[in-house]
Formats: C-alpha cells, sequence, structure tokens
C-alpha cells in the first residue's frame, strides 16, 4: 500500500486529513449523545410508565375484586335461594323475584360501574329487554356463550360485549358466577361492567396512549388506542409470570419500532400493556443530535477555513524552496529565498543557503581535482607501458634460454610470463577461481624448480566454484608467506588450499606445516621480506566488501599456520565500485 504522504500534495492532505478528522470526530458525538440519552429515555420512560400500570393495576383490580365479592354475596342471598330452590305459589314466587329485584337494583344504583345484573334460572319472570335487572332462562346460557366461560370454573368474566339499555347498547364487561344451592346447579348470575369505567381508568385520564387489558391466557379485555392490531403479545410477554417488565419490540411491515411495557401484580389475574412507539421516546434524543449536528457542521465549516489557511501559510514556504531548488545552478542567478522567517522554516532556508555554499566549495574542489585526476590518469597509461614491456622482455628472455639449452630457467621465464598475463587481466580487478588457481599452480611450480622434492601443496575446490569472482592476487601471498617464514629452516613443506561455499558466502583455507605465527615474527628483525602482501589482501578486501569480510591468521595446533579468508559468493564480477555492506 502507498504511502498518501508520499503520493499527495501536502496542501491537499493536510486539507482532506483535517476534514475527515473533524467529520469523524462529530459523528462519533452525535452517535454517542443518541445513543446514550436514548438509553436513558427509554430507561426512565419504562420505569415511571410501569409505575403507573402497577398503580392501574392495583385500582382495576381493585374494582373487578369488588364485582366478584358481590357475585359471591348475591349467590348467597336468602331471598335469591328461595326463589330458585323452593317450590312456592306463583304468589309467593312474586314476592321472592320483587325481593331479589329490589336487591339487585339497589346494588345497580349504588355502585356506578355496574350496568346490569342478568339471573339465569328455571321459570324466568319476563321483564322488560332493556331493564338493568333481568330474569333469564337458564337454556340461554350457550346463546350467551357462558356455556364455554364456566364449563370448567364456577366463575369467569366475559370479553367485551353489548348489552342493550334505555339509552342504547352499552359496551361491558361481564362476570358469571354459578349458584350453588345445597350443592346443586341451580342458575348463573351475571354482572355487567361498565367497559366505559374501566377503560377510563386504564387509561388515566390521559391522551394518545395505547394499552390494553388481558387475562392470565392472554385474551384482551378491554383496549385504550389501536397500536396492537398486528402485535402477537405470547411473543414478547409471558403471562404466566408474575413480575412486570418492558420489552424493546423491533420494527416490521405495517409496525415501527416501540416500546412494550407491562404491569402484572402477584395477586392479579390482570395484565396491563402499554405500548409506545420507539421515536416518541427518543425524539428529544433526535432533537439533541439534531442541534449537535448543527453546531458540528457551523463548526467544521470554521475550522475547514482555518484549516485552508493554515496549509496555505504552510505550504507557501515550501513551494518557494521547491521553486528555489529546482532553478538552482551553480554560478548562476538564482532565487532568493526570504530571510524574515525565524522559525523552522527559517532554519530550513538557512541549512539551503549553506548547503548551496558547500555545493559550490565541493564543485570548486570537484574540478580541481578533475584536472588532477585526468593528469593522473594519462601519467597511469604511460606506467602500464612498463609491465607489458617487462611481460615482452620475459618472453624474449624465455626464448634465449631455449636457445641456450637451458630449460629449467626457460620453464620458469614461461611460468613468469604466464603469471604477468593473469596479473595483468587487462586491468581488471576481479578474476575467476580458475584463474586464480592457474595464478597458484605456476607460483608453486616455481617454487618446486627451487625446491626440488621437499615443498608439496593440494588444492580441494568444487567445480562448480571455479566460475565465482574473487580478488586478484588472494592466494599468491599466502603461500609465499608460507614458503618464504614457515619452510624457511625446514628441508620439506606443505600446503593446502581448500574452498567452500556456505549460502552466500566463500570459506576459503590456507593451511601449511610451517614454523608458526610466533616464530614469524621472532623472525621479522631479520628478514624483510613477506608482510606487504598479506597487508594488503586485508586492506583491499576490506576496502571492497566491508567489515563482515576478511582475513584471519591462527597457529594450527598439529603446528603450522592456517589462514581463513572469507568472502562473498561473486556470480560476476562487479562495477568499480567499492562493495560494501548497508551498514
Amino acid at each position: 500500500m502507498t504511502n498518501p504522504f508520499k503520493k499527495f500534495r501536502i496542501e491537499s492532505l493536510f486539507f482532506r486529513s483535517f476534514s475527515v478528522l473533524i467529520i469523524v470526530v462529530l459523528a462519533c458525538i452525535v452517535w454517542a449523545s443518541y445513543s446514550i440519552s436514548s438509553k436513558a429515555m427509554v430507561k426512565t420512560t419504562s420505569h415511571y410508565q410501569q409505575r403507573l400500570l402497577d398503580e392501574l393495576n392495583n385500582e382495576i383490580s381493585a374494582k373487578l375484586v369488588m364485582i366478584e365479592q358481590i357475585s359471591l354475596s348475591i349467590t348467597r342471598d336468602n331471598d335469591l335461594n328461595r326463589l330458585l330452590w323452593d317450590n312456592q305459589d306463583e304468589f309467593d314466587r312474586h314476592k321472592r323475584v320483587d325481593a331479589v329485584t329490589n336487591t339487585l337494583a339497589n346494588l345497580t344504583y349504588s355502585i356506578p360501574i355496574i350496568q346490569g345484573i342478568d339471573l339465569y334460572m328455571d321459570r324466568p319472570f319476563l321483564r322488560e329487554e332493556k331493564s338493568y335487572i333481568q330474569f333469564r332462562d337458564i337454556k340461554e346460557l350457550n346463546q350467551q356463550g357462558w356455556d364455554q366461560y364456566l364449563e370448567k370454573n364456577d366463575f369467569a368474566w366475559a370479553t367485551e360485549h353489548n348489552v342493550p339499555s334505555f339509552t342504547g347498547d352499552v359496551p361491558v364487561l361481564s362476570f358469571g358466577r354459578k349458584i350453588l344451592v345445597n350443592d346443586t346447579f341451580m342458575g348463573v348470575v351475571v354482572i355487567h361492567v361498565k367497559s366505559k369505567e374501566i377503560r377510563t381508568l386504564l387509561s388515566g385520564n390521559s391522551i394518545g396512549i395505547n394499552r390494553i387489558m388481558v387475562d392470565s391466557s392472554g385474551q384482551e379485555f378491554v383496549r385504550v388506542g389501536e397500536k396492537f392490531e398486528q402485535l402477537e403479545l405470547n411473543n414478547w410477554i409471558n403471562m404466566k409470570t408474575q413480575q412486570s417488565g418492558f420489552v424493546h419490540i423491533p420494527g416490521n411491515s405495517g409496525m415501527e419500532d416501540s416500546l412494550l411495557v407491562y404491569s402484572k401484580m402477584a395477586d392479579s389475574n390482570w395484565t396491563l400493556i402499554e405500548m409506545t412507539p420507539w421515536s416518541q421516546i427518543t425524539a428529544s434524543s433526535v432533537r439533541l443530535a439534531e442541534v449537535i449536528t448543527i453546531i458540528g457542521v457551523a463548526a467544521i465549516l470554521l475550522f475547514l477555513l482555518l484549516t485552508h489557511y493554515l496549509s496555505r501559510q504552510f505550504i507557501k514556504p515550501i513551494k518557494k524552496l521547491v521553486a528555489a531548488m529546482s532553478t538552482y545552478t551553480i554560478g548562476g542567478k538564482n532565487v532568493v529565498l526570504p530571510l524574515d522567517y525565524h522559525n523552522e522554516f527559517g532554519y530550513l532556508f538557512a541549512g539551503y543557503r549553506k548547503q548551496n555554499e558547500r555545493i559550490e566549495k565541493l564543485y570548486m574542489s570537484l574540478k580541481k581535482r578533475y584536472e588532477q585526476q585526468r593528469k593522473a590518469e594519462i601519467e597511469a597509461l604511460q606506467a602500464n607501458i612498463n609491465p607489458h614491456f617487462l611481460y615482452n622482455m620475459l618472453d624474449q628472455l624465455n626464448w634465449m634460454a631455449i636457445e641456450a639449452g637451458q630449460d629449467e630457467l626457460s620453464r620458469i621465464l614461461e611460468l613468469m610470463g604466464r603469471m604477468f598475463r593473469i596479473g595483468l587481466s587487462n586491468g581488471d580487478s576481479f578474476i575467476t577461481i580458475e584463474k586464480e588457481l592457474e595464478q597458484i599452480h605456476c607460483y608453486m611450480e616455481i617454487q618446486q624448480l627451487r625446491w626440488g622434492e621437499g615443498l608439496h601443496y593440494s588444492v580441494d575446490v568444487p567445480d562448480d566454484l571455479l566460475h565465482l569472482y574473487i580478488p586478484k592476487l588472494t592466494l599468491q601471498p599466502f603461500l609465499e608467506n608460507s614458503i618464504i617464514h614457515g619452510f624457511n629452516s625446514k628441508l620439506t613443506g606443505n600446503s593446502n588450499i581448500r574452498i567452500a561455499r556456505y549460502e552466500n558466502s566463500l570459506h576459503i583455507t590456507v593451511t601449511d606445516d610451517g614454523i608458526g605465527l610466533q616464530q614469524v615474527v621472532e623472525n621479522k628483525k631479520k628478514r624483510h621480506t613477506g608482510g606487504y602482501g598479506v597487508r594488503n589482501v586485508r586492506e583491499r578486501i576490506a576496502g571492497y566488501f566491508g567489515k563482515h569480510y576478511g582475513v584471519k591468521l591462527v597457529n594450527r595446533v598439529e603446528g603450522g599456520t592456517q589462514v581463513e579468508i572469507t568472502l562473498p559468493v561473486l556470480i560476476h564480477p562487479p562495477a568499480n565500485e567499492p562493495i560494501h555492506d548497508p551498514e
């Protein structure tokens, strides 16, 4: 991934970065304020709604329990029991009916919540259809649906329905209880409760709310509002539990997100449920978020203007510096940078001016050095004539030795010529290991002609390494050191050259069985030959490859010297520049 600070212009990057940053910060603030405030509003709303529903549940339950107790007292009325049980003549029955009617009427008039009372019995007395007290035939129970309500219980509540009255049909909730006389079923008393009174209690004198009252089976009895049409309450509330609570209902087709709060009292059979649209609860949070957004947008605009101004102030001196750098020429008419900056840009301008002064001085120095280098190259070209002249002289001497019958001298001159040719190498500083070993063979053959049978050497180099490159004249100085110093006081000597490759390194080992390093140091005062070649190899390796490669000389345990040379693996000859490590 490309670093944007390396790809885009600083002015654009500076402006856009701050713009994105402030927008992200504003979005986080708006989201956090909305989230936190909406959660607090939901918690507070659900708490107060639940407390209100608990109070309404207590009040409504008390009213309904009162109706249940009234029905119980009616079933135990002596006049009613005698009316249903005794076989009386019609005159006595009429007297009983009047007494029961007066009792039931008094209850209806004294308790405003009661709309009317129905009594189901055998041989009922006909009354006006719209009267508050009705005597009905017990066979009509199934027509009114009470048979299903009282099938498994002695009493039950019926859902909201209409009953006729002098003022028209009135919606009511009805409570029916079986009348048992001496454990014998004699009839049913039904008390009609005005739905309007229950609905008033349920609404709590509030407007625009959505509440319903259900029983333990989830059967709806009274409703306020219209928000429960497509809601399956049993999917969200367990009507069997004896506790209140609230739940967040996510929106779906036809419904929006809502908060559902329910109240279930421990000693009540009723559950009150209130549903509030989520948008209504979070309206203040949305408003707060809108206000923060408006303030944030204004702040962003102001901040962006300030950022634009600051970015231009930052970029202006940089542009001046870039223009000065792009048009700079040595000795020409260049852009003059301002001197009134006293901050970091002032330091930058001053540094640029000093750099230009140093460049001009360096240019003059290089110009002078270039003249000197040209002179040195001419002298070097002249000096290269001498080795070629020496090589040609050796060739002439070789022919003279052949003509004189000096075969051994001729072989020495021939080998020296080959060594000179490899040493010249057309001016190259690196040769293959194969060429380096050829030069070693020439040198050791010359030494063997001098030593005779006493000097031996061996070379252990894999064929796949012969094409690799090393600095020329790397091995010969160490063999020369062994012969001159190590074998000086001996009649015989053995040398070995071994080259191995380890990953990206070449390890060259040169061993001999001479007198060792300590004796060589002691003999330095006596002999002044050697030493320069070894030092030359060290300095060339350090100059070409750096400190991780080099030469190490140690004494062998069995006697003699061991030279360890470490070089990089070079498949091709390097350029003229030294090959240093990154460090």
